[in-house]
């Protein structure tokens, strides 16, 4: 099947609207702070949130509101995370019912998000005051959404494909932030994606619960999960094709459109991690099982120590065994081969678990690039797995030092 990535973001497939706005949430009034997405009909949706026991008050809500499996659209603040205050909850659903104001969809129907600033009151004042500008201006404005969604983000993120399914022309798009707190369980940050494939909600479900496995759950920038992660997808139908209600060749299809935009963003929300100067993918392959293809490479990407080396342009691949040694999985250490490489070339700096010797130099070429992969091969099997994140660098300390003030 063909993916072609097209543009559009959130606004691509048939039926989608958005739009961004300044409402007065955050200070600096050059940025957006308010989004809303919409679609012209119910959708089918699904969706992924934190496993942090301590959640923001929007994931209780829309985990509550998409009970039935079906939504409309999507409305999300940034700047303050609506996270342990007494009246979370309150505003959460008030933000719903916001959208039933201006645009009669059921708050019941409404996807409900928060990011920034944990433990401070959110007052809905402001979106109350602006709910109608944001409503007014709906239409292919999905980068006014990806821009009101960011936090410490540097760039807006967002993607969308065109592929076939039977005979009619589909699409998925998807915006995402995130660049801290980013170490999942569940989802990461927020994710909000939309398709007019016609796709039951216990398949999109299941198409979603899986996909974030191989792609945002592969993500770390600094070890933290977010308290209010959230990964939702409205389904439309508008595409036209034959409903999707089980699993098949269509199915196989969807599940491929929506992995590369996952994959994609994935590759985004790591590139971007806070105070980031460079992409690290760690690729493990020759593995016994997949789950230990899967911790070595996500104990690896987690590391401060590889993550500080990256940074260094250090070829301290000692730091990579250790991460191995202390993945929690069964591996044969004297098997294990580790190469760096970048667009600079490729240097191979451990063979069966042992130094080889290499040229301090060429290895510093290759890691100086903005995207660097630690190769592994463990040797033991043909299962493979692959992590995404970024180095640590002074600028990650600058920022979360006072984040809050």
């Amino acid at each position: 099947m063909e993916i072609k990535e097209i543009q559009g973001g959130v606004c691509a497939p048939k039926g989608f609207k958005a739009n961004g706005i300044h409402c007065g949430i955050r200070k600096n009034k050059a940025k957006r702070d308010f989004a809303l997405i919409v679609s012209e009909v119910r959708a089918a949706a699904a969706g992924v949130y934190t496993s942090n026991l301590v959640k923001g008050a929007p994931v209780v809500v829309t985990k509550n509101n998409l009970t039935d499996g079906y939504a409309q659209a999507i409305i999300c603040n940034s700047g303050n995370a609506n996270t342990c205050n007494a009246d979370g909850l309150e505003v959460a659903n008030e933000m719903c019912r916001l959208v039933t104001e201006v645009g009669g969809i059921p708050a019941s129907d409404v996807v409900v998000a928060s990011t920034g600033v944990i433990g401070q009151k959110l007052d809905i004042t402001p979106m109350r005051q602006h709910i109608g500008e944001l409503w007014l201006g709906l239409g292919d404005a999905g980068e006014f959404a990806a821009e009101a969604i960011m936090t410490t983000d540097t760039v807006k993120k967002s993607v969308a494909v065109e592929f076939m399914l039977g005979g009619k022309i589909c699409r998925i798009g998807a915006i995402a932030k995130g660049v801290g707190m980013v170490c999942p369980n569940m989802a990461t940050n927020l994710i909000f994606i939309t398709s007019d494939v016609a796709i039951t909600s216990e398949m999109l479900q299941t198409a979603l619960s899986e996909d974030v496995k191989t792609s945002f759950n592969m993500v770390s920038v600094d070890g933290d999960q977010s308290t209010n992660d959230t990964c939702c997808i409205l389904a439309n139908g508008l595409a036209g094709n034959q409903l999707i209600s089980g699993k098949g060749s269509a199915f196989k299809s969807f599940c491929a459109a929506l992995n590369y935009c996952t994959v994609k963003l994935s590759k985004m929300i790591a590139k971007d991690g806070e105070g980031a100067t460079k992409l690290i993918e760690c690729r493990v392959v020759g593995a016994d099982r997949k789950c230990t293809a899967k911790a070595v490479a996500k104990s690896v990407i987690k590391s401060s120590l590889v993550k500080a080396a990256m940074f260094g342009e250090d070829a301290n691949w000692g730091r990579v065994l250790c991460a191995i040694g202390y993945a929690g999985v069964k591996i044969d250490v004297n098997a294990v081969d580790v190469s760096f490489s970048s667009k600079s070339g490729e240097i191979c700096v451990c063979k069966g678990g042992y130094g080889v010797d290499f040229s301090e130099e060429e290895a510093k070429t290759v890691l100086s690039q903005d995207e660097v992969t630690i190769l592994i091969n463990l040797n033991t099997g043909s299962s493979s797995a692959t992590a995404w994140g970024c180095d640590l660098t002074y600028d990650y300390v600058k920022i979360n030092g006072d984040y809050r003030t």
